[in-house]
């Protein structure tokens, strides 16, 4: 029966060696997300992955926050992140800096995760909505790509910090 391992046991990079570690070429844009838990678990997910940045945009909670805090754990102080009011003015900046714009998003003509081929020489903004609405529309009209979770039950989406999780997983996993 394996052992489970204690906390001091797994090989964990100090805060200082994150910030100098090499980035996965992603940034994660959060488009008017309420939650403060759902914004720290987005930090907390993209320092497990060695996310480069996150944009938080419109509505969005900053650091310090003792509800990101709870979640993201202190992930907030490691990933690297910037507030801008227009989500909007963060797309066509990062278009500007060459990262292909992806919205996660249910709409038409998207493309299903599982058919996703991320490429190694690329960098990839994705952009994740609203809990209730979504990415908003004008941004969808200006990403390169929308990518969509596959889902089968009754509900029609999975909360935003799951979704982060689950793209984050499958693109480094296809990534590596």
């Amino acid at each position: 029966m394996p052992r489970k391992l204690l906390n001091s046991e797994l090989p964990r990079l100090t805060p200082q060696d994150f910030k100098e570690v090499e980035k996965a070429p992603l940034v994660l844009v959060l488009d008017n997300i309420r939650s403060r838990h759902n914004i720290g678990a987005a930090f907390r997910t993209a320092d497990a992955f060695c996310i480069a940045k996150i944009y938080l945009c419109g509505i969005c909670a900053i650091p310090p926050s003792a509800e990101i805090h709870k979640v993201a754990l202190g992930a907030e102080d490691t990933v690297d992140w910037h507030y801008e009011q227009d989500v909007v003015t963060v797309v066509r900046a990062l278009k500007q800096e060459g990262y292909t714009i992806v919205a996660v998003e249910q709409a038409e003509n998207s493309t299903q995760l599982h058919e996703f081929k991320p490429e190694r020489n690329k960098k990839y903004a994705l952009i994740f909505g609203n809990e209730v609405k979504g990415v908003q529309q004008e941004v969808v009209d200006i990403c390169d790509l929308v990518l969509e979770i596959p889902q089968w039950g009754t509900k029609h989406s999975l909360n935003v910090s799951v979704s982060i999780g689950v793209i984050l997983w499958d693109i480094m996993e296809k990534l590596r």
